[in-house]
């Protein structure tokens, strides 16, 4: 949520942030919201100033004097209209703060413009991608794919895009998410494991909603989502506290099955481990002084890049334009895997800061020991990493001709062979 001073006293900013973000929000409607609700604010602050001093000057008369009396039916009045303007303030407020709901995050003066994923710029790249494996091909075509990641039956017992992994097929998943877990934790990350069920106040807080119902799973009548991300349960932990100064950064990191609707998804782009609608992930979040907020981003990449580094896969730094950023984000990178088998970049982490976005939302602050007031604190998180597409790559980076996958020499302690088999 962003500061109200801002859009009171720069409005333009918020205006430039929409524009920037590609996105159809009626701005001039918020600013005469925020105008009508202050202006009603104003009007209902000074009849109760006028209630307190008529009590006070009853407190001074004779009871039963015509003075007293007058003042009582004076003070009849007044307390009638302080009632009816409340309930008016009240709608409006609740008219006042959906609106500010509305409004996005500003990026940060590095995000490039653009409004298309081919507008994002590469801000590095690491490995070759003729090293992979030369007899490369999808992951789906791969013969036995099927035996271990068996979308047919997942499809039949819950819907397309819940596979069933079998044998080393949830084997790779395990071992992946160990490794995960266990360089964040080198790393300086402490382990969580959330709740994968949250309510509607932290989904807000972190920007899903009201942005983002559609691509989320609700439960009825209790109406809890079940997360995205662990970004939402995690960066929760600490809603409606405050943390002390020295306590920051706090590095936190979870696994968690995400769950995704991923509703208008269609086309190549879904075929596969590619977009799936439950998968395994580790996400990495921070709380972070404002001061460090941007430098302590690069740190969240870089643990990030290190796993794919140590996976041995090929890799590229995107730094997200305005149009594909994102609502909640001041500034995104994402990191894409090669695909020898499909040809194509495949996104497996965004590391994102929020800024004080996400903060002001749920009131997470620190106090600050110059003055002893409550700030409020940065969120930061990226993925640590997302499996189905590390996996993907994997699979068809480093496919033998006897049609098994050479497992990375940083995952075979943790798969307990050099080699997966489809057989």
């Amino acid at each position: 949520m962003l500061d109200p001073k801002i859009l009171r006293e720069s409005p333009g900013t918020v205006r430039a942030a929409i524009a920037k973000k590609h996105l159809a929000i009626d701005f001039d409607g918020v600013l005469a919201l925020d105008t009508a609700w202050r202006a009603l604010l104003t009007e209902v602050e000074g009849r109760r100033a006028r209630q307190k001093a008529a009590n006070s000057e009853m407190a001074v008369l004779k009871k039963g004097s015509p003075e007293f009396l007058a003042k009582v039916q004076e003070m009849k009045a007044v307390a009638a209209e302080v009632k009816a303007k409340e309930e008016g303030l009240k709608s409006l407020e609740e008219k006042w703060h959906t609106a500010m709901l509305s409004l996005p995050n500003i990026p940060h003066a590095s995000v490039p413009e653009g409004k298309t994923p081919e507008q994002n710029k590469v801000h590095a790249t690491h490995g070759a991608v003729d090293a992979a494996s030369q007899l490369a091909v999808a992951h789906w075509e791969i013969p036995g794919f099927a035996s271990l990641i068996d979308f047919a039956r997942g499809a039949k017992v819950t819907g397309a895009g819940f596979p069933f992994f079998v044998g080393d097929g949830a084997r790779i998943v395990r071992a992946l998410l160990q490794f995960f877990l266990d360089e964040n934790g080198k790393a300086g990350y402490t382990e969580v494991s959330p709740p994968i069920f949250v309510n509607a106040a932290s989904a807000t807080a972190t920007g899903q909603l009201p942005d983002k119902e559609g691509q989320m799973y609700e439960t009825t009548p209790d109406r809890l989502y079940a997360v995205p991300t662990a970004e939402v349960p995690l960066t929760n932990f600490f809603r409606d506290e405050i943390l002390d100064e020295e306590a920051l950064p706090v590095c936190r990191c979870a696994y968690t099955p995400c769950f995704r609707r991923e509703a208008g998804s269609y086309g190549k782009d879904v075929r596969g481990l590619n977009r799936v609608h439950q998968f395994d992930k580790v996400e990495l979040l921070k709380w972070v002084h404002p001061a460090s907020s941007y430098d302590e981003l690069e740190r969240l990449r870089a643990d990030a890049e290190r796993l794919l580094q140590k996976l041995e896969l090929p890799y590229r730094v995107l730094l997200m334009c305005g149009g594909d950023l994102g609502f909640a984000q001041s500034k995104k990178y994402d990191l894409e895997v090669w695909a020898a088998g499909q040809k194509r970049w495949l996104e497996v982490s965004s590391c994102s800061n929020f800024e004080a976005f996400q903060a002001r939302r749920a009131q997470i602050r620190f106090r600050a020991k110059s003055t002893g007031k409550p700030e409020l604190v940065h969120t930061l998180n990226g993925s640590g990493l997302a499996v189905p597409r590390v996996l993907a790559a994997l699979l068809e980076n480093n496919l033998q001709a006897d049609g098994r996958v050479k497992i990375p020499a940083a995952l075979v302690s943790y798969f307990g062979r050099e080699y997966l088999s489809f057989k």
